[in-house]
């Protein structure tokens, strides 16, 4: 049965390795992609009775995405050929021509549920839409064909060549399909170079599989780095004992901490056992109480408890951490050890690995 936005299809999902792979790991042999970071995004072009086409756009969730970005829906319906449905990745790129990369910050602010905070968006920071898979296309359902097949087949309906659906108008076009590759020296090269814009890993797809919604068939590489931070504080977890999660920091230049992002995903034991230990560093006033501390809420936030239980920033642990956005860890990072023996005052932003600048042009070429 054809997918529809009616019955949305759950995403096809990917597990992590800690390699690319080599093509002859796999029967039948992988094809690799770069590994776009932004949502997931699964678009269903439907004939509407006025014979125009009609876009819907699901999430990784299933749910609806279609109303955060009008202007992809205007270009879909105008680019595309015909009825079908592909999945990709919906992304949001800044920097001037030939310096672009995508930017996470600004694709998250366009999840807004003012409409005409919406509209100002849409033209303000435009999405694109990235495609890597063909679901379906007429009444033709894909999703039993292999990838290979399916591959050549989104080529072949939204290639260059396609007057209708041109997607060699520039790193600005609304429409793209993803760079693809069997050559896995190719697939470790973008691994490295490609993260300077932006892109955070090489995806490996099994070239026979079929599409298997909801199931972890292909294979995803990011990067692994660690790095040494400050504890500031911890949240208690959800069920009122423990630690939920870590709060973490680093110095900056001017010597000022800041917050960094979070740790999480404690056992229920080192849950508990972490309120003890980190009891000697809980941060009290004159009186012995705990000071009040939130961190900064946003729309987001807006409705939950951001409270904190500071810490003096004495201590220090070693987290696994994949890449940064701005200043923030990009993801909750796996705490790895703890650092008794580093002093809190030398755990700064120095330490962290800049990748180098890689232009978002010469990924969407």
């Amino acid at each position: 049965m054809i997918p529809t936005a009616a019955e949305p299809i759950v995403p096809m999902l990917a597990k992590a390795v800690a390699d690319v792979p080599e093509p002859d790991s796999v029967e039948g042999g992988l094809l690799f992609e770069p590994k776009w970071d932004g949502f997931r995004g699964i678009v269903y072009a439907e004939r509407a009775a006025t014979d125009a086409l009609t876009i819907e756009i699901g999430s990784r969730g299933s749910k609806m995405l279609t109303r955060y970005f009008p202007e992809l829906v205007e270009a879909l319906a105008r680019l595309l050929p015909g009825p079908c449905v592909l999945d990709g990745e919906i992304v949001v790129r800044t920097g001037e021509p030939g310096h672009e990369r995508l930017d996470w910050d600004a694709l998250g602010q366009r999840i807004h549920p003012a409409a005409s905070r919406v509209a100002k968006l849409s033209v303000a920071t435009p999405a694109m839409f990235v495609a890597f898979d063909l679901l379906a296309l007429g009444e033709r359902d894909l999703l039993d064909t292999p990838f290979a097949e399916r591959h050549a087949l989104l080529l072949e309906t939204l290639g260059p060549d396609d007057g209708a659906a041109d997607t060699a108008g520039g790193a600005d076009h609304p429409l793209h399909v993803s760079q693809a590759t069997d050559d896995v020296a190719v697939a470790r090269r973008w691994l490295t170079e490609f993260e300077g814009a932006g892109l955070d890993g090489v995806v490996a797809k099994p070239t026979r599989a079929s599409y298997a919604p909801g199931k972890r068939t292909m294979l995803k590489v990011k990067h692994h780095r660690t790095a040494d931070v400050v504890v500031l504080g911890y949240r208690v977890h959800k069920s009122g004992s423990g630690v939920g999660s870590l709060l973490l920091g680093l110095y900056d230049a001017e010597g000022e901490l800041r917050n960094v992002g979070g740790a999480s995903a404690f056992s229920d034991a080192r849950r508990l056992a972490l309120v003890d230990e980190l009891a000697p560093f809980v941060d009290r006033d004159d009186d012995g109480e705990v000071r009040h501390a939130e961190t900064e809420r946003s729309r987001f936030s807006s409705g939950k408890d951001v409270s904190f239980v500071p810490l003096r920033p004495e201590r220090v642990v070693e987290v696994r951490y994949d890449q940064m956005e701005g200043s923030r860890f990009r993801h909750t990072v796996q705490v790895e050890r703890w650092r008794d023996d580093r002093e809190a005052r030398s755990c700064g932003f120095d330490q962290l690995e800049v990748p180098a600048a890689y232009d978002l042009g010469e990924v969407l070429a």
